[in-house]
């Protein structure tokens, strides 16, 4: 038994002391190396491959584990000096690595950075490839009269003459007709408590409304709009087009004192908007949204924590007529349809 006991001292004896100085004092770390490999990475992508994944490898004298801190929030401590993350934050984005070596109470730390490009990846969409009413696991619909203070002339439906997916399409059909006291008709859907987002890339592939009095409109609302008014609520307007002003398309933000007539606001001219798809898009972050069309930026809005657009926000298609924003209706309009092929969202 006594010879079992001093057996296993002396073996504990040896590991404890193997990093340690003759004297038995802790050896600190040194000659602390990091290097990070961004998977992926070439020429043409010099960031990566959009996977995130980067490998790294770490290395030092007398280090028993290591603690690294990702530039993201997230720490690691490991023993063994080789491991793979992976980033999730779409973008381009340089993370600046801190990495500690240590033995014991002994410790040395360096830093790195890496730029890692993240591709987006998609969270929500709708095709709208299977025939007959949209989605109602995505869409709802708001139905009545007015526009909500907007004075509009049409009655929202959720009948199929006014809203049908057919042939790979949302078809919003706008009608001159009579019905329920309005002289027109169409359709407003909208993903209100079924899918709301915050952050992240919008792109809608659509063709427009024809006729002086359509007001055609891909738009976002906040989510709190049960709670809080508009604008509090915010509004982000991805695309809006009146008939009345054909191929200028309208990307503007309402919030409290840039609402109504007043919002932050920028056009483009979009030739053939009412006879060709294009798409129209929005990168939204807590530092600024970004409009384009056909992947081309036309305007930069600074969002700041003081504003109302750093919250849920659920999407909204439909086509007015008339109102403070339509305008004048041509007395000549019989029938229009606005067409989207797909709504997608990414992260």
């Amino acid at each position: 038994m006594f010879l079992l006991a001093l057996v296993n001292f002396f073996l504990l004896f040896s590991c404890s002391v193997s990093n340690n100085s003759e004297d038995g004092t802790v050896t600190a770390p040194s000659n602390l190396s990091v290097s990070a490999t961004v998977v992926g990475t070439t020429t043409q992508n010099p960031n990566g491959d959009g996977s995130g994944t980067v490998n790294f490898n770490l290395s030092a004298t007398n280090a028993t584990s290591y603690k690294i801190l990702l530039g993201n929030g997230e720490t690691k401590e490991l023993t063994n000096g080789s491991f793979t993350y992976t980033y999730t934050t779409a973008g381009t984005n340089t993370y600046v690595i801190y990495v500690s070596a240590y033995n014991s109470g002994q410790f040395v730390s360096s830093t790195i950075s890496v730029t890692v490009f993240v591709g987006s990846a998609l969270v929500w969409s709708d095709e709208f490839n299977v025939n007959g009413a949209p989605d109602s696991s995505k869409w709802g619909y708001d139905l009545g009269a007015g526009g909500w203070g907007n004075n509009e002339s049409q009655y929202y439906t959720n009948r199929p003459e006014n809203v049908i997916v057919q042939d790979g399409l949302l078809k919003i059909k706008t009608l001159k007709e009579s019905f329920s006291g309005s002289n027109y008709t169409s359709a407003r859907i909208l993903s209100k408590d079924k899918f709301s987002f915050k952050y992240g890339r919008v792109e809608i592939k659509a063709k427009l409304a024809l006729g002086a009095g359509t007001w055609s409109a891909l738009w976002m609302l906040g989510s709190n709009i049960s709670t809080t008014a508009w604008p509090a609520c915010g509004e982000v307007d991805i695309m809006e087009h009146v008939g009345n002003s054909q191929n200028r398309v309208h990307g503007s933000l309402h919030s409290p004192g840039r609402s109504g007539n007043t919002p932050d606001t920028s056009t483009v001219m979009v030739p053939n908007a009412s006879t060709e798809f294009h798409i129209y898009s929005i990168d939204w972050s807590a530092t600024s949204i970004k409009f384009y069309v056909d992947n081309q930026l036309f305007y930069t809005f600074a969002n700041s924590a003081s504003l109302p657009f750093n919250q849920n926000f659920f999407l909204i298609i439909n086509c007015a007529m008339g109102g403070n924003f339509g305008g004048a209706i041509d007395p000549n309009f019989t029938a229009s349809t606005f067409e989207v092929d797909y709504i997608r969202v990414y992260n």
